[in-house]
């Protein structure tokens, strides 16, 4: 054991928010991890049957949990419920929530040590804290703010108990209480996961260092493909004002902020499906949805499934751990999901600036200033100054500066939103609840039992005006003189979200009972038919053609839409990658070449992306290979090494581009399938799921015994069973909900984050191999918890 316990548990955290795995940062405890053994050790009892019975200072409630572990909370009150739903999301999952708490709040170096000083710094600088608390004072009073109030209550009797999970023991510290804007800065969080972007910076430094056609071929804002989600167009009323032109500007960027700043944006692999189909397409005559958000994959999950009933609502779904309300979902008469819609919700600008004040239209402003004591474990703490401008927070690195003006920087009303679904008993409320949701942007699905159906973005998307003409937010603008505002944008403060600067929520893309749609992350509606600028870009567009190409032929058959052949499409492996490169290698290599015969595996594959498949692991390590070899060196030059074009831009770039330099395509193409000839040769891997498993999702501890089993499973990052093992992204639940009685779902481990119960990881093989568990509205399980009326 090592002389410095204080230093041992930084370095174990250390390792924790860095992802480094066991081995030499963490060998110094293995004495200390002895106390997991089962059935010995302090820490086995900590882990041990909690079942009691417990005052609530809200009312009555009953928390059952199910074979899955899924707490089912009934209650007389919405207050009792959302009380017993903070206190048992809290045994569950308690160090997972201040976890994510100190990463947004800029509070891990205070438990880690130096490590974790620039991730400390930038959420600081970004001000994340002040936005969650701008929301918590806009609902404070209401009746959302008093149903986070009773969950807050429930979270930290959890924590006043002391009885806490074994994390906190082995790395030396205890939660505060949680707060309510703690629960507002996890909407935060998820919002800027799904939103934060600094493309636009990416490429104002490529246009700036190689010329805007490159940049424009690297990243183009428009991909030429013909599947929009909204193939129909959309139903909006017109008269909207069009749009300037859009322009990749050039900038003087330093590469190393935005280097920096990249390591805190959306990571990859970022995405989602979900489809609808109408009852006129099904054998049950009632519509069908399907919902399969794409992100980060760990353990323990991303998501908490819960189900919560009481005199006015039924309600089972997920929420996001800190969070009371469930997210993702089914009542008794509807059922709805989620996928990214990739709005461009996020601007940047510079100013003339003097150091301490800054240009702003006809005067000088100070900068709104503030210093922050940051703590740091054995060693000095820090002062962090946070910059403020009228647009938004500052954020520096070697003198080059922006400031980032963000939706979520103001006090939104998601939350309120999604409550109001939970009470939502037809298409028309549930409609006006969505009115209500600022951010983040998505592309909602929903179906009901009245047979209704409808597809709608949400959120607020920001117009952009320079002298008082709308214009594209895909540049960097000079904020001196006022370029590219948003009318009634205050950060950190209550946005008039209603007015001028922003899209109308009637004129959001939508459409109402269509026969049947699909979404995918792909470009929502053709440009041409949209009169406003909404996002920068869009994902490859491999899963939505795929998905319609499903659907179509589905409803142009003889055959019906049926609840298995919507599992069928959850389940669906084909790459269209494999349709435009394998055709490039065929016409490269020769007949003579000794590559021949993997060009002949690939050429008889059918492009699944399947366990099973020698051909899926070379086409993968081939995939790999080119991206690295045509771009890696280049872009590392720029200071963006791994700033990737998508593959659909690599694959449709003429082989006579500037960026095939002095090797001409051909060549590029037979090396990096002779790479991965190379890799399959000298690896033990014979099939695609001798790599392509479960393995990856870890335990942020990073320590074997507890990551969760490794499964092989299917998919990749372009097929519609979306799995992309090293972004650790993919389906982080699947879920097909008809009134047909159709409810049934899976996530991607367990739903408890408690290492030695049964529930850790007891939904992982399913999920691996394709499969669901029911999603029942019925209370269900034995008694966990039982919450007295306060005495």
């Amino acid at each position: 054991m090592s002389n410095d316990p204080d230093r041992t548990r930084r370095g174990l955290l250390a390792a924790i928010v860095g992802g480094v795995t066991a081995g030499g940062v963490l060998s110094p405890i293995r004495s200390y991890l002895d106390g997991f053994a089962p059935l010995s050790g302090g820490v086995w009892d900590e882990t041990q049957s909690d079942r009691r019975t417990l005052q609530g200072p809200h009312g009555a409630a009953t928390v059952r949990t199910d074979g899955y572990g899924v707490p089912h909370i009934s209650a007389d009150s919405e207050a009792a419920a959302y009380y017993a739903t903070g206190y048992v999301q809290a045994a569950d999952r308690l160090f997972q929530l201040d976890l994510q708490r100190r990463q947004m709040r800029g509070q891990l170096s205070e438990v880690v040590g130096p490590d974790t000083v620039s991730s400390d710094e930038f959420y600081l600088k970004m001000c994340f804290d002040d936005a969650a608390s701008a929301t918590w004072n806009a609902l404070e009073g209401t009746r959302v703010g008093e149903l986070i109030q009773a969950y807050v209550d429930g979270v930290n009797a959890r924590i006043s108990e002391g009885k806490l999970p074994p994390e906190f023991g082995l790395l030396g510290f205890e939660p505060r209480p949680w707060t309510p804007a703690d629960t507002l800065l996890m909407e935060k969080q998820i919002s800027w996961t799904l939103t934060g972007s600094f493309r636009t910076l990416r490429k104002a430094l490529v246009a700036e260092t190689l010329g805007t056609a490159a940049a424009d071929e690297l990243y183009p804002d428009r991909l030429d493909h013909d599947a929009p989600i909204l193939r129909n167009g959309t139903d909006r009323p017109a008269g909207a004002q069009s749009i300037g032109a859009s322009k990749t500007n050039t900038h003087q960027l330093d590469a190393a902020l935005v280097n920096r700043l990249s390591e805190f944006e959306s990571p990859p692999g970022i995405g989602s499906n979900s489809w609808i189909v109408s009852g006129e397409h099904t054998e049950s005559g009632e519509p069908i949805l399907a919902n399969d958000p794409h992100l980060l994959l760990q353990a323990p999950p991303i998501w908490y499934e819960q189900h919560i009933e009481t005199g006015d609502i039924n309600v089972r779904g997920v929420t996001f751990p800190g969070v009371p309300f469930v997210i993702i979902g089914a009542t008794e008469t509807a059922s709805w999901g989620f996928t990214n819609a990739g709005a461009d919700v996020i601007d940047f600008y510079t100013y003339e600036s003097d150091g301490d004040e800054y240009r702003y239209r006809d005067g000088w402003r100070s900068y709104e200033t503030e210093e922050r004591r940051l703590r740091v474990a054995g060693a000095t703490d820090r002062t962090v100054t946070r910059r403020r401008t009228v647009h938004g927070p500052i954020i520096e690195e070697h003198g080059s500066e922006v400031a980032v003006a963000w939706t979520g920087f103001g006090a939104t009303r998601t939350t309120e939103a999604i409550h109001e679904y939970t009470h939502s008993d037809e298409m028309d409320s549930f409609l006006q609840a969505t009115s209500k949701f600022d951010l983040p942007t998505q592309c909602l699905v929903y179906a009901d039992t009245d047979g209704n159906t409808f597809h709608y973005v949400t959120g607020r998307v920001p117009i952009r005006q320079t002298d008082g003409e709308p214009v594209a937010g895909n540049q960097i603008f000079d904020g001196s003189i006022g370029e590219g505002e948003w009318d009634g944008y205050r950060p950190f403060d209550r946005p008039n979200w209603d007015g001028s600067g922003f899209i109308p929520f009637e004129e959001m893309p939508h459409v109402i009972n269509p026969e049947a749609i699909g979404t995918a992350n792909q470009r929502i509606i053709d440009d041409s038919e949209y009169p406003y600028y909404f996002a920068e870009s869009y994902s490859a567009p491999y899963r939505g053609i795929r998905l319609y190409e499903m659907l179509d032929e589905r409803i142009d058959s003889d055959q019906p839409v049926t609840p298995a052949f919507m599992r069928e499409m959850h389940r669906d492996t084909v790459d269209l990658r494999v349709q435009q490169f394998v055709p490039m290698l065929s016409t490269t290599v020769s007949e003579e070449s000794p590559l021949r015969e993997h060009i002949t595996l690939l050429e008889n594959w059918d492009g699944r992306m399947d366990r099973t498949e020698e051909a899926a692991l070379l086409f993968d390590y081939f995939i790999r290979s080119y991206r690295e070899l045509l771009f890696s060196e280049q872009l590392a030059e720029i200071g963006l090494p791994e700033s990737y074009p998508t593959d659909w831009v690599i694959a449709g770039l003429d082989p006579e581009s500037e960026w095939f330099d002095d090797r001409s395509r051909a060549e590029l193409l037979e090396a990096a399938l002779q790479t991965a000839v190379d890799r399959l040769t000298s690896e033990s891997a014979a099939v695609y799921g001798d790599v392509n498993t479960t393995g990856e999702m870890t335990h942020p501890f990073g320590l074997s015994f507890l990551n969760y089993p490794s499964y092989p499973t299917d998919g990749s990052p372009a097929t519609l069973m979306n799995y992309r093992r090293t972004d650790v992204a993919g389906s982080s639940w699947r879920m097909i909900w008809s009134p047909d009685g159709t409810a049934e779902a899976i996530a991607p481990g367990g739903n408890s984050g408690r290492y030695f119960s049964a529930h850790y990881h007891d939904q992982l093989k399913q999920w691996a191999d394709g499969e669901y568990k029911p999603l029942s509205l019925t209370q269900d399980g034995d008694v966990r918890f039982q919450f007295g009326g306060e005495q």
